[in-house]
């Protein structure tokens, strides 16, 4: 089971179907043992990464209230050397922030070469909650498409791999997990009487991300839509991109130092 990126051009539909766990999916115990055994491919795909400190992975995580984005990092990224990756959660801008340009605070945040980065919301609040809630006028936003292409396209060509995932959930699950927020009393500190309000606007985000991720989908740094419906099967999907991705940049640890036999012979 492999999930395919959004081609470039291709229209994309985000009905709550696509949500649930596709065909193919192993047991819930197999699956997790799973992503156990992927998350220790990406803990020695990240080590050479860092030895070798000329490129870097840049994961971004977008979805709803509630998708999973915080789980997918502890899960897929959680038993990685600290020293080695990076995360970034995106919040509400700061007026230091606000005085930039919106991709200011971003590019500060782009991993260092020998690095993973995560970012937690990232760039696309800029096309997403900027447009559903009008903060700027239309076409201020719709030419952020075209800029966030180049922005990511700068990245690549300086060493940058881009993985772009949405966390796709069901609006009936979302409901689910917010009444278990309110049930849970370790849990009552995630909820936020502001997601009800995000919430009533469903169809307008689901508008806003089918457009951005048809807008924003290319060669260089393509989405994948994650059926997240099922905790499991988010995981296993994001953590077999993540590995093939780092699989395929084959990151190689450094030759022996010059003098490598006098130094031994000193230290022998």
């Amino acid at each position: 089971m492999r999930l395919e990126p959004v081609a470039p051009g291709s229209r994309v539909h985000l009905p709550d179907a696509a949500a649930g766990p596709p065909p193919g999916v192993p047991p819930k115990a197999d699956a997790v043992a799973r992503v156990r055994k992927l998350g220790e491919r990406i803990d020695e795909l990240q080590d050479a990464l860092y030895a070798e400190g000329r490129r870097a992975l840049l994961v971004v995580l977008q979805g709803r209230d509630t998708s999973g984005k915080d789980g997918a990092v502890r899960r897929v990224f959680g038993p990685l050397d600290p020293l080695g990756i990076v995360i970034t959660s995106f919040k509400v801008p700061t007026p230091l922030e606000l005085a930039h340009d919106y991709l200011w605070r971003v590019h500060q945040a782009v991993p260092p070469k020998g690095t993973i980065g995560v970012f937690n919301r990232s760039h696309y609040e800029d096309v997403l909650v900027v447009r559903v809630h009008e903060l700027v006028p239309e076409p201020v936003w719709r030419a952020r498409y075209e800029q966030i292409n180049q922005f990511e396209h700068i990245l690549s060509e300086n060493g940058v791999t881009i993985l772009k995932f949405f966390l796709h959930i069901s609006r009936e699950e979302q409901r689910e997990r917010l009444l278990a927020r309110l049930e849970d009393p370790t849990k009552y500190w995630k909820f936020s009487a502001g997601d009800l309000g995000e919430r009533e606007r469903w169809d307008e985000y689901t508008a806003a991300y089918e457009e951005a991720l048809e807008r924003t989908s290319t060669a260089v740094a393509p989405w994948h839509v994650v059926p997240a419906d099922r905790k499991y099967v988010r995981d296993l999907l994001v953590a077999q991109v993540v590995v093939d991705a780092l699989e395929r940049m084959a990151p190689q640890y450094p030759g022996p130092p010059d003098g490598l036999e006098n130094f031994r012979a000193t230290l022998r």
